[in-house]
This record gives C-alpha cells, structure tokens and sequence, in this order.
C-alpha cells in the first residue's frame, strides 16, 4: 500500500515537472515589456538580434510601472523575460518579484536620457526655469502669503510677463509611466525647491511639500496623453501652442518638426545631456529574468548584444538612435556584470 502512495506521488511530481518544463520550452521567442521611453532603443536591438540569426523578440509599450508588474508576476512563458524602465526599479518591485518567485534579476542601466519639454518648430520660444515648470503644472502654488493656494496660472504670462502669453497646456505621461517619475522627481520637486516659500515649506513641514511637488493640476493645463509619445508628437505638430514631456530620442528623431525648451539655461541637446548640464539627465535600464535563461532560447545572448560595442560604442548603433550612452569605465563595469548575469542586490528605496 506504501508502496503504491510513494509510486503515485513519485508519478504526479514527475507529471507537473514535465507538464511545467514543457511550458517553459512552448515559447521560442523573447518577450520584453515596459517603458515607452527606453522601447524605441529595445526594438532597434531586437532587429539586431534577428538580424544575427535569433528570433526577433517581441517588445511591447507598457510604460515602466506596467512592465514591472508583468515581469515581476512570476516565472515561465506566461511571463515576460525582461522589462525596460525608465527609471530603477523600486524596492516595492523588487519585493514583489522576490514573493512572486522571480529571485534573480540582471539590472542593465543601458545610458542616459534626457526628459525634455518640446514644442512645435512653428511655436514661440519658451525658455523656463524649473520653478516656473512647477508654477505651470503643479495644483497647488504658493498664493500672495505664501501659502498654498489652487493653481491660478492659466497662461504662461501669468507665471511670468515676458513669457508668452499663451495658454497653459502640456501633454504628458499617466502616472503608470516611468517618464511620470522623472516628471516629478526632475522638474516639479527640483523646481519647488527654487520657489523661496517653498523652500522654507519644506524645512518646516516636509510632508506638505512632498504633496505639492507630487500633486499634478486635474483642470486641463496638464493632459495625460498615454504611453504612446508618438501620440503627443502628433498632437505638438497640430497645436503650435501646445508642449509636450517625453525622453530625448523623441525629441531627436523628430528635429524636423519639434525643437525643445530651454530649461535653467541648458538646450535639451546630447552634450548636456552627457556632460550633466541639462537638469532633466536621467538613466534608464532593462532588467532581464536570469531564470529565463537556457529556457527561452537567446536570453543571455539578447543582454550580450545590448551591451555590445556595436550597440553601445561611442558610435553604437543606439548612439545613433539617440542614446546618451555610458562612459567607457561604466559600460566595462556593466558588460562584466551582463556576461556573468550577476544578480542586483535589493534596492535601499
């Protein structure tokens, strides 16, 4: 009778771990999600890739907070093998990736990016500074007395007589976008701490200043716009009076209609952008799952070829595209760390 139980158990676990491997080798194509911003550079390597003899992986636009919920949902085919993000993945995510079985996680920070305020070629010049970013779209502005008050700001010339005196409407991320963060973090938090009554806000009650840097005008001067930035270039190129927030490369690949706004002094240009001038510099990664790897074939060879020299040189295929690319110690330091798949540790915040 023991015997039997022991022969029937040891046959169930024999199925489930041929049903499971059978699952993971079902899918013979890389699968990557994530960021809007860091897609076009992913799409550009998986083309490579197929170019090389590999399955072109399939990538998707799910902006970065959308991605790592799909990457850190669990292990297996019905899961994504890698995430691009335009910012780092959070100790919340990476927590949720541990729970959900996903333990080893190779961070690539694959360069830099510029988070840029463009406009159409046929708009007025705007030239701004990061406070006045802040007074444009933030909800709540210091009034007359220093306190905060509901965002009175409808034109730019409210904010400031020599800007133009033209509506307030800016096209921008939803809050499942990594370039959301960077919004924040960049322009809105960087440009309340040059407002003088904000400053003081933040030494004497750092919770209400939180909330007003991280609080985003709801009536119609801030329209989110989707995960696609093609849609805002769209919609720059049919309101000359409009501004839109998205990365460099889009910027860059769509000189011939957008020029972008000059912010504390800097152009949102590749030199000030790499050289640390430019205020809305930023990194951005691609995670891939390590467990994928032997499972899905080309895991480890897609991460080699994203950080190869014909990628990532200083006259990579992704320069061309638009990437700011890492300083030749830092990409050394990162390819050493892609070819042994070295695991990051968990993220302090």
């Amino acid at each position: 009778m023991k015997a039997r139980f022991f022969a029937t158990t040891s046959f169930a676990f024999l199925s489930i771990g041929i049903a499971l491997t059978g699952a993971a080798e079902a899918r013979d194509q890389i699968r990557i999600v994530g960021s809007s911003t860091v897609y076009p550079f992913t799409t550009t390597v998986a083309e490579q890739f197929g170019k090389s003899g590999g399955k072109t992986p399939v990538v998707e636009s799910t902006g970065t907070g959308g991605g790592m919920k799909l990457f850190c949902a669990g292990v297996g085919e019905g899961h994504p093998d890698a995430t691009n993000a335009s910012r780092a993945m959070k100790k919340s995510e990476f927590e949720d990736c541990q729970k959900n079985g996903v333990k080893d996680i190779v961070e690539i920070k694959i360069g830099f990016d510029g988070l840029t305020i463009a406009q159409s070629k046929q708009g007025p010049d705007l030239k701004i500074t990061l406070g006045q970013v802040f007074l444009a779209l933030a909800k709540e502005v210091p009034g007359p007395d220093g306190k905060l008050v509901a965002n009175p700001n409808k034109n730019w010339s409210d904010i400031d007589k020599s800007l133009p005196n033209i509506k307030i409407e800016v096209l921008g991320p939803p809050p499942t976008s990594g370039t959301r963060d960077s919004l924040h973090e960049l322009f809105l938090e960087a440009g309340a701490e040059q407002i003088p009554a904000l400053k003081e806000l933040k030494k004497s009650d750092k919770k209400a200043f939180d909330k007003a840097w991280k609080t985003l005008r709801e009536d119609g001067a801030y329209v989110e716009a989707g995960e696609n930035d093609n849609v805002i270039v769209q919609k720059l190129e049919a309101n000359k009076n409009a501004f839109g927030i998205f990365g460099y490369s889009f910027l860059e690949e769509n000189t011939a209609k957008l020029k972008g706004v000059t912010l504390d002094g800097a152009a949102p240009n590749y030199d000030n952008i790499a050289g640390g001038k430019y205020k809305g510099s930023r990194p951005l990664f691609v995670y891939i799952k390590k467990q994928h790897v032997g499972v899905v074939p080309g895991v480890d060879k897609f991460a080699a070829e994203y950080v190869s020299e014909k990628a990532l040189g200083e006259d990579g295929y992704l320069a061309k595209k638009g990437l700011v690319t890492l300083p030749k110690k830092d990409l050394d330091a990162m390819r050493k760390s892609v070819t042994g798949l070295t695991p990051m540790s968990a993220p302090s915040s």
